[in-house]
């Protein structure tokens, strides 16, 4: 589906969080036409009461049936040229029965709650809608862009280019998905992230359409488009979601339509058999048409789907992107969770974690400065992170001269009087005397550069993947929502996989996987009955999200093949939104569990009332639409922010 163009905002009170433009309530159809029914209702019950002309208060309920019925009438008649029973052609086939025996007024009544509930429907959906619509008008209508020439020019939204720099002033929206380039300030994220205080951002940060920033002025360059931004995405699949139905919606349908049949024949039954045994035709008639209104089956049909696109638009605001209902549905079900390595438990940024010296006229600090600053020029990540490493420990970096990088190999510098190089072991060559601590850190899974002065060793420094500092509260939230510890699914050496997973707290790895022994691996966790979400981030991990029952990407560094195949996505790379929107899903089933329970409570009450004594008209007709109207709003309760803390707590 093509995403969505960015509408224009309107000007925002300085906070993080903005109010969706709501949808005027006659500007719904369903809306207009139940309040016409209503009025003529109102009017006709006001004339019959102080005894008015019989003509008159006809006249106006039957103005009331053809506002609050046609359109469920006619909707009904399509259905039935298609070979289909409508419950809407049931409702409005009782209400005319009961004009026919002459209970115009309790007829429309039945047309007005019917028209009532259908617009409270429709308005439920419409403020769903809008709150789609909200996360698009986050983004600011305009953006300040920086020219070649060094000038500011004020330029829409929509035109802005990847590689534009923008300037934001404090208190303005960031208008794109971008990175700091200069400046300061701290941004507020909670419209995007969730998170309740703003973030420090500086310079290489990602910044996000629609946030606010703070008190400082920034300089950012774009990295995509409007229609490509979080923010449109979150729109785009949510929009999407709300048009898929749920395995247990469509299976709801399937019954929907037997259970009509099997309703008409039983409303037939209930109307010839007290006929038959010498019942009057006004009673039996009446007793007939009240069976069909409160044995219908609209509760039943509305228990599913709001709760679970409502539960979708939640998990969209706090940055899980989840595609449709089905996945919302299926999440719940989840009993084990594949977790990959690099990218997902890890940030796939390498970090120092150990220095080692093998000359006792340097130490661990002089070796680190030597090594940075011979790396200091090379682009390489390594080469990055012990140079972040050097100035973390606020170590002052050299002049180097004869830099030359050697592919493969490593790089060497002329540090002062002496030749520094940083390389692979096998380049370097190390000596005996250096042979035991590369395996030594080998073992351990690390990643090991030699350091070597004047082309004798002085030095070993091993690194490893930057853990995502959420990875051990995700693994142990995880465990408590499914009930079972993560797998952890890695292509990386044993060493390394089995290093982390000790420090997440996973004790079931299976590592040195290809794309291929993924798959195996999830079929044979499936097999043995477990329902298996899968988290991954690259290329390799894509046969493995579609292979189990949901797949989950990493937005941030998720690969476009892995975006494409996952059912979900974490726009902010928090691992603790896994646990979170797990909990969500089964917090929707407990509603759907409930919705339908209430809808039968109702039904069941309704029909023996019925069939038993002498079930009034009104009371049936307020008791079937009060219980759709109850199981509607019980759904929507999911739409609340409250909703996703419940789920967080839960987590927790």
């Amino acid at each position: 589906m093509a995403a969505p163009t960015l509408a224009p905002t309107r000007t925002t009170p300085p906070t993080g969080r903005v109010r969706p433009r709501r949808t005027p309530l006659l500007a719904l159809p369903e809306m207009r036409w139940a309040t016409i029914a209503v009025t003529f209702f109102c009017a006709g019950l006001a004339v019959q009461l102080t005894d008015g002309p019989r003509w008159l208060f006809w006249g106006l309920y039957l103005v009331c049936y053809a506002a609050g019925g046609w359109e469920p009438g006619w909707a009904g008649l399509r259905a039935l040229r298609d070979k289909t029973l409508d419950v809407d052609l049931l409702m409005v086939a009782a209400a005319l029965g009961a004009a026919a025996i002459g209970q115009i007024t309790d007829g429309a009544l039945l047309i007005v709650i019917f028209a009532t509930s259908g617009a409270l429907e429709a308005l439920a959906t419409a403020r769903t809608e809008d709150s789609v619509r909200g996360l698009l008008d986050l983004a600011p209508d305009t953006a300040t862009r920086v020219t070649r020439t060094g000038e500011e020019e004020t330029v829409h939204a929509t035109a802005l280019s990847v590689g534009d720099v923008l300037v934001v002033r404090p208190g303005e929206r960031i208008a794109a998905d971008a990175t700091v380039v200069s400046g300061g300030s701290e941004v507020d994220q909670a419209t995007i992230t969730g998170e309740p205080l703003p973030v420090n951002k500086t310079e290489g940060d990602e910044v996000f359409a629609g946030t606010l920033n703070g008190t400082g002025a920034l300089r950012v360059r774009v990295e995509r488009r409007a229609q490509d931004s979080v923010v449109a995405r979150i729109a785009a699949l949510v929009e999407e979601a709300s048009r898929t139905k749920a395995r247990t919606q469509l299976f709801l349908e399937k019954v929907e339509q037997r259970y009509s049949v099997g309703m008409v024949a039983a409303t037939l039954a209930v109307f010839a058999v007290p006929l038959l045994l010498g019942d009057t035709v006004r009673r039996a008639l009446l007793r007939a048409m009240t069976f069909m209104i409160v044995a219908s089956p609209c509760a039943v049909v509305l228990a599913t789907m709001p709760p679970l696109l409502a539960a979708i638009a939640n998990a969209g605001r706090h940055g899980v992107l989840v595609k449709s209902a089905v996945v919302m549905e299926k999440l719940g079900a989840t009993t084990q969770v594949a977790f990959d390595k690099t990218g997902t438990l890890t940030r796939g940024i390498p970090e120092l974690a150990e220095i080692r010296c093998l000359n006792p006229r340097f130490t661990d600090t002089e070796v680190l400065r030597l090594a940075a600053a011979a790396e200091h020029p090379s682009e390489h990540p390594l080469a990055a992170a012990i140079v972040r490493a050097a100035r973390a420990r606020e170590l002052r970096l050299p002049e180097v001269t004869d830099f030359t990088a050697h592919p493969g190999r490593g790089v060497t510098a002329r540090v002062g009087d002496h030749l520094v190089g940083v390389g692979s072991p096998t380049a370097s060559g190390p000596e005996r005397e250096s042979q035991e601590a590369v395996d030594a850190l080998h073992a351990s899974g690390y990643t090991v550069v030699v350091v070597t002065c004047d082309r004798r060793p002085i030095g070993v420094l091993a690194l490893t993947d930057q853990d995502r500092p959420e990875a051990v509260a995700a693994v142990r939230a995880t465990t408590e929502v499914t009930g079972s510890a993560p797998v952890l699914l890695t292509g990386d050496n044993s060493a390394t996989a089995e290093r982390l997973a000790a420090r997440v707290g996973i004790t079931d790895v299976r590592a040195a996987l290809l794309p291929d022994d993924k798959v195996t691996a999830v079929r044979e966790l499936q097999a043995d009955g477990r329902k298996v979400t899968v988290v991954g981030d690259g290329i390799n991990d894509a046969p493995a999200l579609a292979a189990a029952e949901v797949g989950i990407a990493m937005g941030g560094a998720g690969s476009d093949l892995t975006l494409q195949t996952a059912d979900a996505v974490v726009v902010r790379d928090d691992l603790t939104a896994i646990p979170a929107v797990i909990a969500l899903s089964r917090q929707a089933r407990r509603v759907v569990i409930a919705n339908l329970s209430i809808a039968a409570t109702f039904i069941g009450v309704l029909v023996v009332w019925d069939l038993a004594a002498t079930l009034p008209l009104p009371l049936g007709v307020a008791g079937h639409e009060g219980s759709t109207v109850l199981v509607g709003l019980n759904g929507l309760r999911l739409l609340r922010t409250k909703a996703w803390e419940r789920a967080a707590r839960a987590r927790d």
